[in-house]
């Protein structure tokens, strides 16, 4: 498995999808180059996870991350060449993925809009706690891996994921209903 995801405090739970198993994890110290290359020799049949922050041109990086401002795009219309050929196993967990894979002809399970943070709740006009986007994120992350460990496709995730929403919050209710597969 390959994973592209630079670390922030905000995405770092998303670690969950990927802790204990045997993953070549790249950050935001890998180079431009770098990205391409592991993309490029990652066999088809290998899972994909792009995680983090990011926009509908790709997934943000920076080098400080304790820095408010992203400093470049890790993953962007140049990957997608190296991405195409993983058919059906790319999971891009961002801020508008979908949006990014539908422009860019990819195709796994990918996110929309996902509340991390208290500006992007006040931003979507979601009421939540600094305690619940923490805990309840956490638990996002814990459901999603464990539908990836056992869902037989990744087309079958976005309505189990649905089905595990076990509180029904503002919060819990937008972001569990922002995953897509494409």
């Amino acid at each position: 498995m390959l994973v592209i995801h630079p670390k922030d405090k905000t995405t770092d739970m998303l670690r969950a999808l990927y802790n204990g198993l045997d993953a070549r994890v790249l950050d935001q110290s890998s180079s431009n180059r770098e990205v391409k290359d592991a993309l490029n020799h990652a066999s088809c049949q290998e899972r994909i996870l792009l995680l983090g922050h990011g926009s509908d041109k790709g997934l943000f990086s920076r080098e400080d991350e304790d820095s408010e401002d992203f400093d470049r795009l890790i993953v962007n219309h140049s990957h997608t060449y190296y991405l195409r050929k993983h058919r059906g196993s790319i999971v891009g967990i961002w801020c508008h993925a979908d949006i990014f894979a539908r422009k860019e002809g990819l195709h796994g399970l990918f996110s929309g809009m996902i509340i991390t943070d208290k500006k992007e709740a006040e931003e979507y006009g979601v009421e939540t706690t600094q305690e619940e986007l923490d805990r309840e994120n956490e638990k996002l992350a814990c459901r999603l891996r464990e539908l990836l460990d056992t869902c037989e496709s990744l087309h079958m995730v976005p309505q189990r994921i649905r089905e595990l929403d076990d509180v029904d919050s503002p919060l819990t209710r937008f972001n569990y209903s922002h995953f897509y597969s494409l």
